[in-house]
């Protein structure tokens, strides 16, 4: 009797399971909308700075992300959010490796990677074999940085305050494994190009041995964006390779691989181009994948190629099969339309606050030094508890997520990430909840 109990309890938690489970996937809440079939999206032909304030456009895009209403998000930083279109590929390839288990993924499955990995690498402008996947881009820099197999005792390696703490953990890892000493730079704020520039070439100068600089292209704390081409020139020139970690750029700003002046870069495909959590991309420029070691010796792969320089083992496979319909969702809304309205939403929400007497607005108005990200912090409010006070306060009394960061030499901050899905009203509602606590 006991069993059988267990048998019944068992199959009608399975069946209450399974029915909340297609309720989450197909019930929309009351800010949930039904999508659209990707052609209704209807892209304007128009310049991407017109595109940006077309309103009608950009609700037919919120209505493919199904958004919970228990908060406004500000917080897209962490990671975005699939597109409906896209979650139902995901669907489709979870319930497709799930069924058809090894059969598949030992006969067909390596095809079909390679084929997702042709579309990112057409996408970024490289080569396929200056690519390989990764499950994010903390793996693709954690690869790139412990592999790093030209320093010697004795040589420096250099970071940034605005480094993602991962990264920065990674590099001091360098000084106990290989005996390099640690450089460090502190990003100047308020930043522009010219002192940006300035900071790491003092830095440079002040450590002539430096033989590895970490440069974040889009960084998670302030939402900076550095000249990496200017100061990869100035590495260079005295001798030092860069990694870039470029977890937050691809989808978020305009640029390009082969511009970057960099041989050796981590991105991220579960942020802004809005693949499934778990997918990254490692890039070596052709020529200098042996100045990466082969991941724990890997044999796998052949020696020269870029596969044996990351060994994650089983994967993900539906997270890897969804990439294509993740690049056909950010090829219909155009990346340069995509990049301008993220940046539409940040200049209203900063335009608007940069009057306000005690905040501070950590990124400047230049385009070439912002995305969507930028962070504040109040005056003399620099303690992480400060800062997360201020959050606290966003989210309890106004239902406004944003997330505190930490790090940096001037102190913590609180960071705001719009994404496509939010519009004006969500970031002008901001804008009062920040005067409100600035007169408090």
């Amino acid at each position: 009797m006991k069993d059988v109990c267990h048998t019944q309890v068992s199959r009608r938690v399975f069946v209450r399971s399974a029915a909340l489970a297609g309720v989450a996937l197909a019930a929309p809440t009351s800010r949930q909308r039904a999508h659209e079939p990707l052609p209704a999206l209807a892209r304007p032909d128009s310049p991407p700075e017109v595109v940006a304030l077309d309103e009608a456009f950009w609700r037919r895009v919120a209505a493919h992300y199904r958004v919970s209403n228990r908060i406004t998000n500000l917080e897209a930083g962490y990671w975005g959010i699939m597109a409906a279109p896209v979650l139902a590929e995901y669907v489709r390839h979870i319930e497709r490796v799930n069924v058809e288990s090894s059969f598949y993924a030992r006969r067909d499955y390596l095809a079909d990677l390679e084929s997702a990995r042709a579309r990112v690498a057409a996408a970024l402008g490289v080569e396929v074999d200056e690519i390989a996947f990764t499950r994010g881009a903390t793996e693709a820099l954690q690869c790139l940085i412990g592999g790093y197999n030209r320093l010697k005792p004795g040589d420096a390696v250099m970071y940034a305050d605005v480094d993602y703490p991962g990264m920065q953990y990674a590099m001091k890892w360098l000084a106990d494994r290989r005996g390099v000493r640690l450089a460090r730079v502190a990003v100047p704020e308020p930043a522009s190009r010219e002192n940006v520039v300035a900071a790491y070439a003092e830095a440079l100068d002040d450590n002539p041995g430096v033989r590895l600089l970490l440069l974040t292209l889009l960084n998670n704390k302030t939402g900076l964006v550095l000249p990496v081409a200017a100061i990869a020139a100035l590495a260079g020139r005295r001798g030092a390779d860069v990694i870039v970690d470029a977890a937050h750029a691809w989808g978020q700003i305009d640029f390009s691989v082969r511009d970057l002046g960099a041989d050796f870069i981590g991105f991220n495909l579960h942020k802004w181009i809005g693949a499934p959590i778990g997918v990254g991309v490692l890039y070596i420029r052709k020529g200098r994948v042996g100045d990466i070691d082969r991941m724990m010796g890997d044999e796998d792969q052949p020696s020269d190629s870029i596969l044996s320089r990351v060994h994650s083992g089983t994967a993900n496979f539906a997270a890897f099969l969804t990439v294509p319909a993740a690049l056909d969702l950010h090829a219909a809304l155009g990346p340069a339309n995509k990049v301008a309205r993220l940046r539409y939403l940040r200049n209203r929400w900063v335009g608007a606050a940069r009057d306000i007497p005690a905040l501070d607005i950590l990124t400047p108005d230049d385009p070439g030094m912002v995305g969507g990200i930028t962070s504040f912090r109040l005056h003399g409010r620099t303690s992480p508890e400060d800062n997360q006070r201020i959050a606290d306060d966003l989210r309890t009394r106004f239902g406004l997520f944003a997330v505190v960061r930490t790090g940096l030499e001037r102190g913590a901050c609180v960071r705001v990430t719009p994404a496509l899905y939010n519009g004006p009203a969500d970031v002008d509602r901001l804008v009062v909840a920040l005067r409100q606590l600035e007169r408090r």
